[in-house]
């Protein structure tokens, strides 16, 4: 599973291990986050996270 960096904090999200914070279960694709789904660092949204694997 891909994981995805956000441009504006570098945060890494993880699919393997998803974000609990968020509710966001482990094993979720960044694909399959909702719409609404933000960094939890900064609150970037979607579209500002680029592809690292």
């Amino acid at each position: 599973m891909k994981r995805y960096q956000c441009d504006t904090c570098d945060y890494i999200y993880d699919p393997a291990e998803g974000d609990p914070d968020s509710g966001i279960a482990p094993g979720t694709t960044f694909e399959s986050l909702p719409d609404g789904w933000v960094c939890p660092v900064c609150g970037a949204a979607k579209d500002e996270f680029f592809p690292l694997d």
